[in-house]
């Protein structure tokens, strides 16, 4: 996996330093998340422009708590989250990206009031694995619409 020392939001550092986070990237994120078990990554985004990533931070550890050894928790560097936010996406910041055994199962975006985090985790962590928003080639008819069958 990756280290970084850039210039993150001391909450995210934190993350990695204190909590056991990883930092990956696009070329390490789907090797970690195959890792086994329930996984977690964070897209931040830019602090200036999505100062809830920070705050997403924050609570990140307190669901941790919240849910002892239930999942594993990675950052991605605000360099690279571009390119994992499209690999599996995600079109908004912050997101907690959840992966079971290496694949997808869902995503939690923005800041959630706390019983909303409570009960998305719950759900994510119940859910059955399912394929990333990218996943899949748009058919379009003779007649120029859209369709996904």
């Amino acid at each position: 996996m990756i280290e970084t020392t850039e210039a993150h939001a001391p909450l995210v550092q934190r993350l990695a330093r204190e909590f056991g986070a990883t930092w990956v990237d696009e070329t390490s994120v789907a090797d970690w998340t195959a890792g086994g078990g329930d996984r977690v990554v964070l897209l931040a985004g830019d602090p200036v422009r999505f100062p809830e990533g920070v705050d997403v931070a924050a609570v990140l550890p307190e669901l941790m708590k919240s849910f002892p050894n239930r999942f594993a928790v990675a950052v991605v560097p605000r360099d690279n989250e571009d390119a994992v936010a499209k690999r599996y996406g995600s079109q908004r910041w912050p997101t907690l990206l959840f992966f079971r055994d290496g694949q997808y199962v869902t995503a939690i975006a923005g800041m959630q009031d706390w019983d909303v985090y409570l009960s998305g985790v719950a759900a994510a962590l119940a859910m059955p694995p399912s394929r990333p928003p990218t996943i899949g080639i748009p058919v379009v008819s003779q007649t120029g619409g859209s369709s996904c069958h």
